[in-house]
């Protein structure tokens, strides 16, 4: 397995774990009332990523640990890929 492989593998991953993190964080929507569009959540998870930053920091005080989670999985997906990319086709 090249060095490419097992980073895009790993970018993947990391999606994989956005996906779940991006779930947990409409789920949480839910039960705070915040109607969620499903049909169109693949375009609107930012806007839902947002809300929950915004919520949890009005009832806590500090951002909840389901926005960092999202935002640090995608960044890391992001940057495997393009590595794992320029690896492929150097």
């Amino acid at each position: 397995m090249t060095a490419s492989n097992v980073l895009l593998a790993s970018a993947l991953a990391s999606v994989a774990w956005g996906i779940v993190s991006s779930m947990v964080i409409v789920s949480s929507l839910q039960k705070r009332g915040i109607r969620i569009n499903f049909l169109l959540l693949r375009i609107l998870v930012i806007k839902y990523v947002g809300q929950y930053r915004d919520i949890t920091r009005k009832e806590t005080g500090r951002t909840g640990p389901w926005y960092y989670s999202f935002a640090s999985s995608m960044c890391l997906a992001l940057v495997l890929a393009t590595i794992g990319l320029a690896l492929r086709f150097a």
